[in-house]
Formats: C-alpha cells, structure tokens, sequence
C-alpha cells in the first residue's frame, strides 16, 4: 500500500512539475531549427523544392497551444539589415504554405510539422537574392523573440558542378527506345566541352561514323575546327579561322532542316558556318560502338581529349536565340527534345537520359568525374 502512495505522490510531482510555470524558466514557443535562415540554391533547371516548418516548446504545458505561421513581406527590411544583404520579396507565385496553424499538444514540446512548397525556380533571376520571410504568433503563450522568424533564402548556384573526362574513353548508347532518335527530318545535336589539345587527325564528339556525326579536324582540315561528317559529304570547308581554343569550355551546337537542306553550325551561341547539305532525314539509334557514340568515331583512338558537360539530341530546329540562351541546362520536359546526358550522374559507367526515354549512355571504361562551377564567371 505504502508504495501505492508513493508512485501517485511521484506521479502528481511530476505532472505538477511539469505544468506550472516555472518563476526561474519562462516557458515560450520558438521556431524550431538551428538557425534563422535556410538556404535553397537556383540552378539551371526547372526546380520545384520543399521545406517543413516546425514550432516548439522548452518545456511541456498543461494545454494545447495553438501557433499561426504566416508569410510577412515587411520582414525583407528586417532580413536585409541583420544579414547586410540586399534580397527581395519571393514572388508570392512562387511559393505555398500548406497550413496557417499548428498545434502542440498538451504534455509535449513541438507542433506536426507545416510544409512550405516552392515551385519553378529556375524562374527567378540568379543574379537577385530572394527572401521569403516566415513569422509566427501564439495567443496562449509567449513567443521567444529571437526564434520568432524564419528566412528562407534564395540566390544563384552553379549550373554544372560536375563533369566527365572522357579522354581515351568513349560512350555508347542502350537503346530502350531507339525510334525517338531515327527518322529525323528536322535535327539539333548540341554539345558543352573543354578540350584540352587537338593532337590528333580526329576529336569526335556525337554521332555515328559515314552517317552523321560532328567531329573536331579531317585529313586537310584543321585540327580544331568542327566538321560535320555526312553519307553526303562532309560540312563546311576547311577555315583556319574557324579553329576552337583550347583549355575554354565551348558551347557547339548544329541544326539541319531536310526539307531544304538547311545546315547551321553553332560555336557558344553565334553562328559559325552556315550552308546546305543533303542528307535526307538521319538516322542516330544504333547500338554499338559502330553506332551512336560519344567520344568515338571509327576507331578509339579519335577520342576527345577533354571534358564534356552536357550532350542533347532534338527533333527539332531550335532557333538562335534558344542554342545562345541555353549553353548549361535544359528542361528534360522541352517541346522535342529526345536525348538529353547531363553527364553529372557520377557513376562508374552509365550516364541517364534525362529525356524520359530511357536510352543511357554507357562507358566504354570507368568515367572519371571532376568538380566544376558553371558558368566559370559565377
């Protein structure tokens, strides 16, 4: 019976203890978090990201205590000053809280958690800072001023971190879904590479060999100049003036329309050679090494000695403006495009489509990944 007592006298100190307030440790409701600030960084890419938002106690309260979360733009001037930064207003169609309030309940010390959903940020500018304040209010219980606000901020982030050597290496293509890549009327192969040197008679960049295929150099052809390499001849003639740098990350890209034989070649946005060339509609989905290749054309030793960062396939004639605007990323989802490597997978041999059509590229040997920032200039 006396330990009856005991354990009900130790239940009610405990309860009691942990419901009255405390003269020496005022009980208040934060946001819960290590900082004040969160970070989410704006790439290339249509990115939609979401965060949880959570409120808590230090201590259990005899009740429940209700919490309203909002979104308050006149806390940008808050932020700014504590941060020394110069950020803006998130657009408001941009972002979604998910719920206004939460609840603690009585006996514990945080709240379920509210989601906050933001949506397209590739949209915003990677050249502004952007500021979503949230703050929170309690009708029942103080709030500790400093946890009482949250900044979810946005800035600009590399576009490309990482990239693929593919020197003395080459890729080919398992084709899930070869149709989407054959009987193209309408084509744009595009490419983002660094080259370390042109030693060689032949770099090779994409294609297929005697098909159609873009390659660096020819025998009488300057080592650095593209060559588009056709069952109809090859495209343009020989410019020593037309050489790409070493050592430089380069954007090229080709367009060809066979309804009239139209033929464009594209060195970081402006055109470079411009001519016709007919070849009738290309075929590009062959398995194999004599098929669709990356780095490789005829035999291994026509690699390129270099980097590569991005490969995309269309069925499509983009348009200059497009190619100019686009060097670092695409969004997989665009309107005819139907190959697309990022190369940024980092692993050992394969490299995903991101198209959605399912045909990755595979290496010949073990890829050897390096870090990047890109655009250089960020």
């Amino acid at each position: 019976m006396k330990r009856t007592y005991l354990y009900l006298l130790l239940l009610f100190v405990f309860f009691f203890s942990g419901c009255r307030e405390d003269g020496n440790f005022d009980n208040k409701v934060f946001i819960n978090g290590s900082s004040g600030v969160g970070e989410l960084l704006i790439k290339g890419n249509p990115s939609d990201e979401s965060r949880s938002i959570q409120v808590a106690l230090a201590k259990p309260s005899c009740g429940d205590v209700f919490v309203d979360i909002n979104v308050d733009p006149s806390l940008v001037s808050v932020y700014n000053k504590a941060y020394y930064d110069n950020a803006i207003m998130l657009p408001d169609t941009l972002y979604k809280l998910d719920t206004n309030r939460v609840s603690i309940k009585a006996g514990s010390v945080k709240s379920e958690e509210a989601k906050v959903e933001f949506f397209k940020l590739s949209a915003l500018s990677r050249d502004t800072v952007y500021v979503l304040p949230v703050t929170i209010n309690c009708n029942n219980m103080d709030i500790l001023k400093s946890a009482k606000n949250y900044y979810y901020v946005f800035r600009g982030a590399a576009l490309i971190n990482v990239v693929a050597d593919i020197e003395k290496n080459y890729l080919t293509i398992d084709w899930k879904n070869p149709d989407v890549c054959n009987n193209l009327d309408q084509l744009t192969m595009e490419a983002l590479i660094k080259v370390r040197d042109y030693d060689r008679l032949i770099s090779s960049v994409m294609g297929i060999e005697g098909r159609f295929l873009i390659r660096i150099g020819d025998a009488g052809f300057p080592s650095n100049q593209i060559q588009i390499a056709t069952r109809s001849g090859n495209f343009p003639s020989a410019d020593s003036n037309k050489g790409l740098p070493v050592n430089e990350w380069i954007h090229i890209a080709l367009t060809y329309d066979s309804s009239d034989n139209h033929m464009i070649i594209y060195v970081n946005g402006k055109v470079q050679s411009e001519g016709t060339m007919y070849t009738g509609s290309v075929n590009l989905g062959e398995p194999g090494k004599n098929g669709f290749c990356i780095g490789r054309s005829y035999e291994d030793s026509r690699y390129l000695c270099g980097d590569i960062a991005e490969c995309r396939i269309w069925n499509i004639v983009r348009t200059k403006e497009e190619i100019a605007d686009n060097p670092y990323g695409v969004d997989p989802e665009s309107v005819g495009l139907v190959a697309y490597w990022k190369f940024d997978d980092q692993s050992a041999l394969r490299v995903k489509d991101y198209s959605g059509n399912g045909n990755d590229a595979v290496a010949a040997k073990t890829l050897s990944w390096k870090s990047v920032s890109l655009p250089e200039n960020n």
